[in-house]
């Protein structure tokens, strides 16, 4: 079953990870927090990881949520992890999957994939292909 919800973010709190190896892409942690509407509806805190670079755009992210809300109407919480790769104007080599075995109350047993995708306009949104009914 495909769930769709769009998010907005807030509370950037950036840490100090600082590797002790030199790249070409600078590297980076922040925690945030996301609010979901739509067929998926609640809160997440995300652990946010990148090797990017500001100024070309070039580079990739890993994003670890854990979600507490609702999903097709059931109540719960629930581990994804996404990731991507930019070459400045595109999205490449995309991930994104719910945790096994990390659902609660009534979304125990959830399982499937997620997709971010962000329209012209720039509305954030997010696809959850699950097997709840």
């Amino acid at each position: 079953m495909l769930s769709t919800s769009t998010f907005t973010t807030s509370d950037f709190d950036v840490t100090d990870y600082v590797p002790d190896v030199t790249t070409a892409l600078p590297t980076g942690h922040l925690r945030l927090r996301k609010t979901y509407a739509g067929d998926v509806a609640g809160r997440s805190v995300t652990q946010f990881t990148s090797a990017f670079d500001q100024a070309s755009g070039v580079g990739t992210y890993v994003a670890m949520e854990s979600f507490e809300g609702t999903v097709a109407g059931r109540r719960g919480a629930f581990n994804f992890v996404h990731a991507a790769s930019t070459t400045g104007t595109d999205r490449d080599h995309e991930y994104g999957l719910i945790v096994p075995g990390s659902g609660t109350d009534e979304l125990a047993g959830i399982e499937g994939t997620v997709r971010l995708r962000i329209d012209d306009d720039g509305t954030h949104r997010m696809d959850f292909d699950h097997n709840l009914d």
